[in-house]
This record gives C-alpha cells, sequence and structure tokens, in this order.
C-alpha cells in the first residue's frame, strides 16, 4: 500500500475540520449504506458508527469484538477507498493493544478513528493520564505506519461518568494537546446531554475543535446552528440506522398487517 498516498488523504481530511465550517458526517454502517452516502455528490468523507455495525451483528455495542468491527471496515473501505473518500473508522476504545489496532485500520485504508476514554471491558472511565498515553501511543502508530496526519477524534464520557463540564474541558484540553485533532463530548443515552451554552463553552475551550452529534427530530440542535455556534465537525453516530430501522419497521407493519 502506498502510504504517502494514504497520508495525503488523511492531510485533506484534516483540512476539512473547519471551525464554523464544519465536516458534516452521515455515519455508515455496511457496504450497503456506504455506497449510498459515498455516492452522493455534497459527501466530503465516511465515518462509521460501531453501534449500528454492532447492531447487525446482533449484539450490543459494548460487546462489539474487534474482529468483528475490523471486518465491518474492511467490507465498508472496499466501497469507499474507489470513491477516493476519506475513510475513518469508530474503534471505541482502541481494544487491547491500540497499536496494533491503529496499523490495522491503516492497512485497511482508513485515515482517522473514533477513540473513547472508557474501558470497553471494565465500563469504566480511564484515568486523564492513561487516556491520554492511549492517544499518544495511537499517533505514534501513525506516524510509524507512513500516515502522521491520521485524524483522531477523541470521546469523552466524562459527562455519563459523573463528571461535570469542566472535568470535559480539562479532558478535551488534554487529548488535542497529546495529538488529537477534535473532540467529541458525550452526554447520552446514559449521560445527562449536552446543551446549547456547554457547546458554546466547549468550542470557546477548544478553539472550535469540537464533534457534535445530530439529533433528529425537534428540540435538537441544528446543523445551522451547530455552524453559527463555530464547531468544526457534525457526526450523527446511529441516527442513520436508527431511522433506517424505523422505516423497515413501518414498511413491514404495513405489509404483514394487511
Amino acid at each position: 500500500m502506498n502510504f504517502s498516498s494514504q497520508n495525503s488523504v488523511a492531510a485533506h481530511f484534516r483540512s476539512l475540520h473547519k471551525p464554523g465550517q464544519p465536516l458534516i458526517l452521515g455515519n455508515v454502517y455496511d457496504a450497503s449504506t456506504a455506497s449510498i452516502v459515498a455516492s452522493l455528490p455534497v459527501t466530503k468523507a465516511i465515518a462509521t458508527a460501531s453501534f449500528a455495525i454492532a447492531a447487525l451483528e446482533g449484539v450490543h455495542d459494548d460487546d462489539l469484538t474487534q474482529d468483528q468491527n475490523l471486518a465491518a471496515i474492511k467490507k465498508i473501505a472496499a466501497v469507499v477507498l474507489p470513491k477516493n473518500l476519506p475513510l475513518t473508522v469508530d474503534l471505541q476504545d482502541g481494544y487491547d493493544d491500540i497499536q496494533e489496532t491503529i496499523r490495522q485500520v491503516i492497512a485497511l485504508g482508513a485515515v482517522g478513528c473514533n477513540l473513547e476514554d472508557v474501558n470497553s471491558k471494565s465500563q469504566t472511565l480511564r484515568t486523564l493520564e492513561d487516556a491520554v498515553h492511549r492517544i499518544k501511543l495511537a499517533m505514534e502508530a501513525a506516524r510509524e505506519t507512513g500516515v502522521p496526519d491520521f485524524t483522531i477524534n477523541a470521546r469523552t464520557d466524562m459527562l455519563g461518568h459523573g463528571g461535570s463540564i469542566e472535568d470535559a474541558i480539562e479532558r478535551g484540553k488534554a487529548f488535542l494537546a497529546a495529538g488529537a485533532n477534535t473532540v467529541f463530548v458525550w452526554g447520552g443515552p446514559s449521560g445527562r446531554g449536552v446543551t446549547k451554552d456547554e457547546v458554546v463553552r466547549l468550542v470557546d475551550a477548544f478553539e472550535g475543535r469540537l464533534n457534535v452529534i445530530l439529533r433528529f427530530g425537534e428540540g435538537f440542535l441544528s446543523v445551522a446552528e451547530l455552524r453559527e455556534i463555530g464547531v468544526a465537525r457534525i457526526s450523527v453516530g446511529p441516527g442513520l440506522y436508527r431511522a433506517a430501522m424505523t422505516a423497515f419497521k413501518h414498511a413491514a407493519e404495513g405489509l404483514l398487517g394487511a
């Protein structure tokens, strides 16, 4: 594989993260959904969602194995790479050997990843020192592999583990200093959510280098509002998966209830 060429894609992907002109990602979960999103002229990059990939495997997100995730990523990459679109993948906490995980997804063609600060086995929040160290290890592996512009979207689950927005800001700043490109402050479903005022605070604290998950429906911040606030990245997580499953259910009910 030509890692020099791949790093050019990685550098381009990084450049798409512009505070106030956010990169919008419609997260996919299999080859079919990847093909749909990749075919849209407005698509700038492709991102995966581990929750949805786990659902296709019939397991909970927390029980998705590294092998299952990588197998799904391989199928998605086979669709995305010929389209010359950057691919960023949801790696949960990076699994046991985070450097080997990064090397494997780079070999599959990925130029970025989501990385959580919760230990997937114990479901406990990692210490700040441990979470920072793992980001550094991931970036080190990317540099050694030949993709130094690999992009980490570092997720903190601090709000779901009793922490405050100030704690999340402390973590986010440390993650950015360790080499992450953006920070994702997760507020749910077990957490308390993130308010508009807190999004404004996070944007200010991170100089715009914030990823916000967009919720479909009334009462949630819109793309226009998030753009005005100044975020750099917007994703939907399993939002498109849930929309697809809702449509499937309605169609099945209509068919079987006819």
